[in-house]
């Protein structure tokens, strides 16, 4: 146990900063390898699917399965080159990406921020959960070993129970304690206090996630309209981002967080009467409760999806929140292609990165523990039983490198953005040039950048 304890105190921030420099390391390798990773996954992962399934089936002869099988491959393929075009710019946007968070490191160490904020809002709601549930006098109850004894479950004071006659008509009778309570006004709606609670609880976690998504929003917006990069970004990006989001855009984060956190109220609720009706017999209760449940759930990330997308044009141009969602959700819909294959892309390189990030770290874990390594086989501890700080270690990794690449799903995002807004506002001319890099330029085919954008 000591020398757990000590792996815990010595070894763990050893191989989460592991897990840090890889995640890091991972981001910047995006910027030369997004392109190359994807497409040699993709076709490594079609060919294979469709050699594995062949073999199996030649030898059972199931011909039919084997040419549905690659039926639906080549439509797969086909797809893939019809939508070629966007999807390389979903790798250009992903490149560029990179290249911004390498310009505004900073980025990457504000979750630490948010992770903060939502510690104090933890912390806030236990306490006060704590003081509801606690506040009141307690309730002593007598507990009884026979099931035919009168007094069981009435209350009972304990210092005068030993002289009443519970004790001898129920003999092993004890009174414990029970709640804390009473029949005051304030203890009969104690329940709507701890919904309140925790919806306040709820507002605030929504809050501090906003504020971190308008605030690394605003940051990387600062780089995609430098018209020179790097040149035209302004000094310290990241912390003007922020004060922004304080001073101008606190109302409308709060209304953001607001909707959001009264839908997830309800599903709360839902979840709380689904527990109370669990056991019932009434089939339409169970059938009523489950459809509104995933109608919630369905309208939760739907409002988590618009609220991003809203964060991000209000740390653009500043708007209040409802002109924001609009904006950003018809800007949407006019490049819903994009959108669906540029959130496809992003979800499966950064799944894989932090597959990379976990599994790498966890390897070169097993080899220290088992002491497979010479060089640190002396600073190997002796475990019994190494799989729960393996685990710890791979964990941890995992979610260092999910807080890296939330930093880098909120800049390709942004960037899309960005992009699609210019795209529509500028037409490549001297009047209005494209702020976009050389790259899209490229891949869109539009007339060349001028000299002085060249830089960029």
């Amino acid at each position: 146990t000591l020398t757990l304890f000590s792996f815990f105190l010595s070894r763990l921030p050893s191989g989460l900063f592991i897990a840090m420099v890889v995640s890091l390391l991972f981001l910047v390798l995006l910027r030369f390898t997004a392109g190359v990773l994807f497409w040699i996954f993709i076709f490594g992962a079609v060919f294979f699917n469709i050699l594995v399934w062949f073999l199996k089936n030649l030898i059972f002869f199931f011909c039919f399965t084997v040419i549905i099988l690659c039926i639906v491959e080549v439509i797969i393929i086909l797809m893939l080159i019809f939508l070629r075009n966007r999807i390389r710019i979903a790798i250009a946007l992903l490149k560029e990406g990179s290249r911004a968070i390498g310009y505004i490191m900073s980025t990457l160490f504000y979750p630490i921020v948010t992770f903060l904020l939502i510690a104090i809002c933890i912390s806030y709601w236990a306490v006060t959960a704590v003081f509801l549930a606690t506040s009141g006098e307690p309730v002593y109850k007598v507990m009884a070993n026979q099931t035919l004894c009168k007094y069981a479950n009435l209350s009972c004071d304990p210092e005068t129970f030993n002289t009443t006659n519970v004790t001898k008509l129920c003999p092993g009778a004890q009174c414990t304690f029970a709640f804390y309570g009473g029949e005051s006004l304030y203890h009969k709606y104690i329940f709507i206090f701890q919904l309140a609670n925790a919806f306040v609880f709820l507002w605030l976690v929504n809050f501090a996630i906003a504020l971190g998504q308008c605030t690394l929003a605003g940051a990387f917006a600062s780089y995609y309209w430098a018209f020179r990069k790097p040149a035209d970004i302004p000094l310290w990006p990241l912390f003007s981002s922020f004060g922004r989001a304080i001073r101008y855009h606190t109302g409308s984060l709060a209304f953001g967080a607001l909707i959001l956190a009264i839908v997830q109220l309800v599903r709360v609720i839902l979840e709380y009467l689904d527990h109370k009706l669990k056991g019932t017999q009434n089939s339409f209760t169970r059938f009523l409760l489950c459809c509104l449940k995933c109608c919630f759930w369905c309208l939760e990330k739907f409002l988590k999806f618009i609220n991003r997308n809203a964060y991000i044009m209000i740390a653009i141009y500043g708007k209040n929140f409802c002109t924001s969602a609009k904006e950003a959700f018809f800007l949407l819909m006019r490049n819903v292609v994009r959108v669906a294959v540029l959130d496809k892309v992003t979800d499966f390189l950064l799944f894989l990165g932090k597959i990379l990030v976990a599994g790498g770290v966890g390897v070169l874990a097993f080899f220290f523990f088992t002491q497979r390594i010479p060089v640190f086989a002396k600073e190997a501890p002796t475990l019994n039983y190494y799989w729960v700080p393996l685990l710890t270690v791979i964990i941890g990794s995992y979610l260092v490198a999910h807080g890296f690449f939330s930093v880098y799903a909120m800049c390709v995002d942004t960037l899309f953005l960005c992009f699609c807004e210019d795209l529509e506002r500028n037409d490549g001319s001297t009047a209005k040039p494209y702020f976009m890099s050389a790259s899209l330029h490229r891949i869109l085919g539009k007339k060349e950048l001028s000299p002085k954008k060249a830089v960029g």
